[in-house]
């Protein structure tokens, strides 16, 4: 019996060490696959100039979406208004991208705005995104709850019924 625990424990071992093998190699395939991507976004945040106001002004007024967001998550009715226009500036983001690549020089130090929207589909529209989903769980949340609440009610009205017709 000891001696087949052994051999258990054994090949046990084995398999172990095979898996954890098999999760090194895989890591750092990852890593060597994900390296030009993290190149590429490190030199894209490098390439800013964070101290421009515009900028500032950009990050302040995500940041208050954000705030305003959070500090409404109880207003639904709010919240899909903040819903509606986030998305709303999403979809203008091309021709906003437009215009601020024809009038860089006003405000910008660099031209920032290229043809593909790159800078303001990352500055711009994945922070709107994001929030955007943030919303929406929070939507989520929100009628899961009433749900919840809607199904309480129903069981009480229920349960009243059944006592009146006893």
């Amino acid at each position: 019996m000891a001696e087949a625990m052994e051999e258990l424990k054994t090949v046990m071992n084995e398999h172990i060490d095979q898996m954890a093998d098999l999760v090194e190699k895989f890591t750092a395939e990852l890593r060597t696959g994900f390296q030009p991507a993290v190149d590429n976004f490190k030199g894209f945040f490098h390439a800013i100039n964070w101290k421009e106001p515009w900028l500032i002004g950009l990050i302040s007024f995500h940041v208050s979406l954000l705030l305003i967001i959070v500090i409404s998550r109880k207003n639904v009715n709010f919240q899909m208004l903040l819903f509606l226009m986030a998305l709303a500036g999403v979809y203008f983001a091309e021709k906003m991208n437009t215009v601020l690549h024809s009038n860089w020089e006003s405000f910008a130090g660099q031209n920032y705005f290229d043809a593909h929207g790159v800078f303001v589909s990352v500055l711009w529209s994945g922070p709107l995104l994001c929030m955007s989903i943030l919303i929406l769980m929070n939507t989520l949340f929100s009628l899961c709850q009433l749900i919840v609440r809607w199904k309480k009610a129903e069981l009480r009205h229920r349960a009243r019924v059944s006592r009146k017709q006893d």
